[in-house]
């Protein structure tokens, strides 16, 4: 029986440290960030501004049922007369759920119209699709609500996103790309089973 060299036993326990160190350092340190120092990845994943926490929302007052529950709803608040900007978001909410395929009809959009209406010739021929509310006392709740998560005076020209339930969740600025419109309702419809 032939004996162990000391130092070949004293490179092999450290290589044995070194390969444990190697795997349980990277573990220990993301333990410390996240338990000790509560330090939490800063990168945000959503292109519309988050409402948090959701907010639930009053419906407003129409002869059908509810309108803000059970689908994906893309609301849009804005002036009644439609002007150039209006027309745009409309035409992009039809463009993002129409890109939605089949699941375009867990989805629809709403247009809250505040004053006077619109062209409603235009609005029957280009967004027939569209659920048109016009602003009044029973829906004043509801702008509240979208002035509140507007974080300022002016909640109009905005795109806010209503879940099946009610609830208010995100909102998109009037220069938001529909290209990320698209990409945060694909989401959402891929991991909710609601709606």
């Amino acid at each position: 029986m032939s004996a162990i060299d000391p130092r070949h036993r004293s490179r092999q326990r450290r290589a044995l440290i070194a390969l444990a160190l190697l795997f349980f350092a990277p573990l220990a340190l993301a333990f410390i960030l996240y338990y000790g120092v509560g330090w939490r990845p800063g990168g945000r994943v959503n292109h519309g501004d988050l409402v948090e926490p959701p907010v639930p929302l009053p419906d407003p007052a129409l002869p059908a049922a509810p309108i803000l529950r059970g689908k994906w709803t893309l609301l849009y608040f804005g002036p009644g007369s439609c002007p150039a900007s209006c027309r745009t978001d409309l035409y992009n909410t039809r463009q993002v759920r129409a890109a939605l395929g089949a699941d375009r009809e867990r989805v629809q959009r709403v247009f809250l119209a505040e004053g006077e209406c619109c062209d409603l010739e235009w609005l029957r021929v280009q967004q027939p699709d569209l659920i048109m509310v016009r602003a009044s006392a029973a829906t004043a709740p509801l702008a509240a609500i979208l002035e509140r998560a507007a974080r300022g005076p002016a909640p109009a020209d905005r795109v806010y996103l209503v879940d099946p339930l009610g609830n208010l969740m995100m909102s998109y600025a009037a220069d938001a790309r529909p290209k990320g419109m698209l990409e945060d309702l694909k989401k959402l419809l891929r991991l909710s089973h609601v709606g």
